[in-house]
This record gives C-alpha cells, sequence and structure tokens, in this order.
C-alpha cells in the first residue's frame, strides 16, 4: 500500500472533474485512477468522455479500458484491476488522484468488497434508486415489508448508508443479522467535490451531448456494433450509447437520441449529487462562471494539503 493516502475529487457528471484532474496531474505530477464505471470499457471513448489519447501521453491512467464492451466487468474486478495504483505500483513514487462520480466504484474503494455483501450491482442499484427517489423513509419501508427486524437492530436507522446495507443482507436470504452485527463503518475524511449550479450544469450537459454527436458518437457505436455484434447488458444500455444504437437501428432520430441523452445525463448528476450528499463527508467547491480550471485546481489542492489525503481499504 502507498505510504501517502490517495487524493479524491468528485462529483456529478459534466462539473469539469476530469479537466481539472489533468490539469492537476500534468502540474503536479500524479497518476490518476478513474473511478468511472463507463471508461474501463474500450472502444466507448466519445460518449464517455474519456481522456484523449493527448491527455494519457501527459498522464498515467488507470482504471481505463480494462474491459471489452461485450464482457461484464463487475465491481470486484475494478477493485482487483486498481490494485496496481493503489500499491504504488503505477509509474514510481508518483501520488495518485481518485477521480469520478461513480459512488459503487468509489464506495469500494473506501470500504473494501465486503465477502458477507451479495455480489449484485443490480440489487444495489435499485437501493439507491429507491433512495433517490423516496428517501430515508422509503428504504426504511422497504426494509419493515423484508425484515423488521434488522430495522430494529440499527442502532441509526436515518442513516440511509447503513439501511442499504441492511436490505443487501436481507435480501441475500439473512431474515435478521448476525450476533453483534454492525452496519457502522468509520466516516471517511473529507474530499473535495465539484458544485455547480444544476442550471448550469443542465447547460454543460446538453452542450456536451451535442459535441459528442458533432465528434463522431454515431460512427464510434457503428464500429462498436460491427466488431461486438452484441454487447454486455451495461454497455448496451450505457448513456449516450443505447440511443446512439437506435439511431442505428432506425428506431429513433438522431433529435430524439440527442434528446433523450440529455434527459438521462441530466437525471445521472442529479442521482450523483443525492448520493454524494448522504454518503461521503464531501467538501464543495463551487464551479463559478468565471474561474478556471487552475483556479478550482489550486482550490483543490488546499483542500488536500489541509485534510490529507483519503485512507482506503487494505
Amino acid at each position: 500500500m502507498r505510504e501517502v493516502a490517495p487524493f479524491f475529487l468528485v462529483g456529478p457528471t459534466a462539473a469539469g472533474k476530469s479537466a481539472v484532474a489533468q490539469w492537476i496531474a500534468e502540474t503536479h505530477g500524479y497518476d490518476v485512477l478513474s473511478a468511472d464505471s463507463m471508461l474501463i470499457y474500450k472502444g466507448m471513448d466519445i460518449g464517455t468522455a474519456k481522456p484523449t489519447p493527448a491527455d494519457r501521453e501527459r498522464v498515467t491512467y488507470h482504471g481505463v479500458d480494462l474491459a471489452e464492451p461485450d464482457t461484464e466487468f463487475t465491481l470486484g474486478d475494478y477493485l482487483r484491476e486498481s490494485q496496481a495504483a493503489l500499491r504504488g505500483r503505477g509509474s514510481g513514487d508518483k501520488a495518485l488522484l481518485v477521480v469520478g462520480g461513480t459512488g459503487l466504484y468509489i464506495r469500494g474503494l473506501l470500504q473494501g468488497l465486503d465477502a458477507t455483501a451479495p455480489p449484485d450491482a443490480a440489487m444495489r442499484a435499485e437501493f439507491e434508486a429507491l433512495f433517490a427517489d423516496e428517501g430515508v423513509a422509503g428504504l426504511r419501508a422497504a426494509l419493515e415489508r423484508l425484515s423488521p427486524a434488522w430495522l430494529s437492530a440499527l442502532s441509526d436507522p436515518e442513516n440511509p448508508r447503513r439501511l442499504i446495507r441492511a436490505l443487501e443482507m436481507a435480501s441475500a436470504g439473512m431474515k435478521e443479522p448476525p450476533t453483534g452485527w454492525s452496519a457502522a463503518t468509520p466516516p471517511p475524511s473529507p474530499m473535495p467535490g465539484l458544485a455547480v449550479p444544476p442550471e448550469r450544469l443542465n447547460g454543460r450537459i446538453e452542450a456536451r451531448v451535442h459535441r459528442m454527436y458533432a465528434d463522431g458518437l454515431l460512427d464510434e457505436a457503428a464500429a462498436l456494433l460491427e466488431r461486438y455484434g452484441e454487447l454486455s447488458r451495461t454497455a448496451a444500455q450505457a448513456i449516450g450509447y443505447a440511443e446512439a444504437f437506435d439511431v442505428l437501428m432506425a428506431r429513433c432520430t438522431r433529435e430524439d437520441a440527442i434528446r433523450r441523452t440529455i434527459v438521462r445525463t441530466r437525471r445521472l448528476a442529479k442521482r450523483q449529487r443525492t448520493w454524494f450528499r448522504h454518503q461521503l463527508n464531501v467538501t464543495w467547491i463551487d464551479v463559478d462562471e468565471a474561474a478556471d480550471i487552475e483556479q478550482i485546481g489550486e482550490e483543490v489542492i488546499e483542500h488536500w494539503r489541509r485534510h490529507g489525503g483519503t485512507e482506503i481499504a487494505s
């Protein structure tokens, strides 16, 4: 394990994390570990806003291009692939910057892959979607229906992380908690996150989607279908690609696909903001319209100077 804990930078999609991380890595000598579940797929570059080849010539990236898009890729796969970077075997003694917005990956890095948790990312995503839609009350009601014993065992039934953990365990067949069980986990040290006002973030998302199409997303999607035929469920439903495939299959128009991609991306950003507010200890850095990447980057670095890195699971 590295002597220095990795440094995290989080936030919703289109907040500018990647550009800030690239600037920090180039100017201050960091390696970068992506915590984005779509950047793991080879050949899916335009629709995921993957670092460009030029970016990757100047900075060493980990967590990118790990899997063919016709294969399933789990949290456990990601954590195993990340070990070289986390243990300092990336590019010498450089510090590591973890950047991304996939809560499942970030939580996995912080807490590890609990052997008692069901290896079903879809199940956790379902509970997190319930939390996003109905809040803590929805989680409590679901746990009450599934297993009152688990609900009564919680020392903090207002904590969404503990409620989701209990729902996972109960759904996996454990109708009551084992003796001495606790869902408590030590809170992670504060990490910086980029906050963009929703209206401006929506504008950024719309501009990004139009740029993706202008940069050749449909051609990239066609090349994926030609090479792989059928993609994995996750890759096939990726935001932007699912809509591009529909255009290629004449199931919708280009304009409809752009509109649907914008809507799905905005919903994702909203879910991410909710998740970070309730699941992590985030110090938000307001991304002012007039602030440039260097200014934001310096604020991020100043946060790390004050608080240090974030300890991860061994």
